[in-house]
């Protein structure tokens, strides 16, 4: 189902989200600047188990509460939860490690030794480390950018009726206004000015059980994947028949991109 605005409403983004820590707690900057690997900062990291494997939220809600604050400049990186920090130091790059996402494909990077390994290690019950991604590449499930609209959230909402729908859930780096309900489903391989940035609309996000967790507890406590369903049915996507909400863009210009910023077909 696919709705068509209707006015003349500008397209514009709305919200922006990102996080240094792949699973964490988002941030919502006013402003990011994107290049061919994502938005600088975004997913800069990920976690690993002792088999290499990336944990995400799908696997690990205890990770959701966490936020993470990464300043380039001093190579230094912080673990809060609710204000408190857990760990907090300096981010010496240590060995060659690569992180195996979802048997499909691997992300380089290398072994970041600090507090942090023993708090998240302790915090996930079990032994994990922290990956900061190679040049090139961020932590990002499959494209380095995603978008979705409001109007596809409240399609949802108005589908579900169980009140309002926290678009966290979705982690989308950027939500824009002024389009119709799942209107950016038919967006595949266009190009859209953003701020100074110019971006390739990809394909469909298939979503994962990472969006049934609360994004401030990670408790599991919403089924999203059911809810998108009974209004959407299953539908196909690069990694076959899903439940699709959002799409994944690449970058073709790199620059800056604010909220208020307006969405300009190529």
């Amino acid at each position: 189902m696919v709705g068509l605005r209707t006015s003349l409403t500008p397209m514009k983004v709305v919200n922006l989200s990102t996080t240094p820590i792949k699973g964490f707690q988002l941030h919502h900057p006013s402003s990011i600047e994107i290049t061919a690997r994502g938005a600088v900062g975004d997913r800069e990291f990920f976690l690993v188990d002792e088999d290499n494997v990336m944990l995400s939220i799908t696997m690990a809600g205890e990770l959701a509460p966490l936020l993470a604050q990464y300043d380039a400049n001093n190579s230094t990186l912080a673990i809060l939860e609710n204000g408190v920090v857990l760990a907090e130091g300096n981010v010496e790059e240590g060995p060659a490690q690569s992180g195996d996402f979802f048997g499909a494909w691997e992300v380089e990077g290398s072994v970041i030794d600090g507090p942090w390994n023993e708090v998240l290690s302790d915090r996930v019950g079990k032994k994990v480390k922290l990956i900061k991604t190679a040049p090139g590449r961020n932590g990002s499930d499959v494209e380095p950018l995603s978008l979705m609209s409001s109007a596809s959230m409240k399609a949802l909402e108005d589908s579900a009726q169980v009140g309002s729908i926290d678009p966290r859930r979705f982690r989308m780096l950027i939500q824009v206004d002024g389009i119709g309900a799942h209107e950016e489903d038919t967006w595949a391989d266009q190009e859209f000015s953003i701020g100074s940035a110019v971006i390739q609309m990809g394909g469909p996000v298939k979503r994962c059980a990472a969006t049934t967790r609360n994004p401030n507890s990670g408790v599991v406590d919403l089924k999203t994947l059911k809810l998108i369903g009974d209004y959407r049915g299953r539908q196909e996507s690069r990694f076959g028949t899903g439940f699709n909400f959002g799409i994944y863009a690449t970058c073709v210009k790199p620059g800056t991109i604010s909220v208020g910023d307006q969405l300009v077909k190529k």
